[in-house]
């Protein structure tokens, strides 16, 4: 089973700007579908946003809409997660996952391979 691995977290200022990346060996991250999730202590996973499999098509969480960009870096390839404006509520672990059968929703049970996590801390 082809293992995620999330990079880029870190400790940033409220307003600032991080950006995360999604890798996997092979073609994995070409192939299916991904989502970001993130999951503050005490909290449940959420969904944060998903890219489809050839790229076209992404959607986001209203909490994070026109504040966070998902894309591809084919050459890589990753997928990134951009994220600007961050707010402490912003603060939790971050994941990505790939979406195997091509739910293309934001349910995290769809999602499969699931990597560590890169923590995100946003300071007020």
């Amino acid at each position: 089973q082809v293992q995620l691995v999330e990079s880029g977290g870190g400790l940033v200022q409220a307003g600032g700007s991080l950006r995360l990346s999604c890798a996997a060996s092979g073609r994995t991250l070409m192939t299916y579908n991904v989502g970001w999730f993130r999951q503050a202590p005490g909290k449940e996973r959420e969904f944060v946003a998903g890219i489809r499999w050839n790229g076209g098509i992404t959607y986001y969480a209203d909490s994070v809409k026109g504040r966070f960009t998902i894309s591809r870096d084919i050459a890589k390839p990753t997928v990134l997660l951009q994220m600007t404006s961050l707010q402490p509520e912003d603060t939790a672990v971050y994941y990505c996952a790939v979406d195997v059968n091509y739910q293309f929703r934001d349910t995290w049970n769809d999602y499969t391979n699931w990597g560590q996590g890169t923590q995100v801390t946003v300071s007020s």
